[in-house]
């Protein structure tokens, strides 16, 4: 009897493909962005380098021949010098003072929005209108339509009750600035309010009312808690932008009369005063400023994120 073997049969080769590296899908998830981050670099970046490095230059562009290095002379300049400190105290108290108007007229309109009417998405649409202007169109419609002390709408309703006619312009340039921009930022703070109100729970807010408790004590201690950090939200965007206001000021006023902020200052300096140095140095403290500020709302924004997610 012989015995049959049999050749083992060879195992099927697997070939086994190499996945990229977790390095090579981050690149490649990223890559379709950077022709935009390069663009972005360039536009905003880049000028602002420019602009810090002439910021330590004493330059002024009629004399350029006779341009040196300062070092921090500009900016202690732009510290030191009554005018430039005026202008900043100037714009401090103009962005507080629209803000906080903004703020108090946005959280009526919101509370009045979140309740149910007829028409209401009408009335709606009118409230943002204001914010959706031009700004150097809505300047101009309150410098000539509102603010003009013989035909503007201002004057003629106190004609109409035989009131004064006043030169607003002249009399009150502050004010008549902060009014015209406070028109422009209400809506903004509406819209935010509007949402917070909006994401309230109503079912804690009908308990409290059936335990007896008031309007008002609804608002006290539940809505106005609520929007703590809504509230915050506006107050440090609008900050942002209104510290950074030329338009208004520079269309009704033309930065006299004592409303002269410090963008308008760093106009002033470039363009009339061709002080390249010192208009950087100012320039420089604005963004600054600014920085300083969106650093506050992406904190606000980003707690505001966690408790919508921490609700959910």
């Amino acid at each position: 009897m012989t015995a049959t073997t049999t050749a083992p049969i060879a195992a099927p080769s697997v070939r086994t493909e190499k996945r990229p590296s977790g390095r090579m899908r981050a690149w490649a998830t990223r890559a379709p962005l950077l022709p935009a981050l390069i663009f972005m670099i360039a536009v905003t970046q880049l000028p602002f380098v420019a602009t810090l490095v002439i910021s330590f230059f004493d330059w002024n562009s009629l004399y350029p021949d006779a341009r040196s290095f300062t070092g921090f002379g500009n900016y202690t300049e732009v510290l030191t010098d009554a005018a430039l400190r005026k202008s900043v105290w100037t714009t401090i108290l103009l962005t507080v003072t629209v803000v906080l108007a903004s703020l108090i007229l946005g959280l009526g309109l919101a509370l009045l929005l979140d309740r149910k009417f007829r028409g209401r998405g009408v009335v709606r649409t009118l409230l943002i209108a204001p914010f959706l202007v031009v700004p150097v169109a809505a300047a101009l419609l309150w410098k000539h339509v509102l603010y003009n002390p013989e035909y503007g709408l201002l004057n003629g309703l106190l004609h109409y009750v035989g009131g004064p006619q006043p030169d607003w312009i002249s009399n009150t340039p502050l004010l008549a600035v902060e009014m015209s921009l406070v028109w422009q930022w209400t809506p903004f703070m509406m819209l935010i309010l509007l949402a917070g109100l909006q994401s309230r729970d109503h079912q804690q807010i009908e308990a409290a009312k059936v335990d007896g408790a008031s309007d008002w004590q609804v608002f006290r201690y539940l809505t106005l808690p609520h929007l703590r950090r809504y509230l915050e939200l506006g107050a440090l965007l609008g900050s942002i932008y209104i510290v950074q206001n030329f338009d208004a000021v520079f269309t009704i006023t033309s930065g006299g009369l004592g409303t002269a902020n410090l963008p308008y200052t760093v106009y002033q300096s470039f363009y009339q005063a061709h002080e390249n140095g010192l208009a950087s140095a100012a320039g420089v403290l604005v963004v600054i400023g600014s920085i300083i500020i969106a650093t506050f709302a992406l904190r606000v924004v980003s707690s505001l994120f966690r408790e919508e997610v921490g609700r959910a």
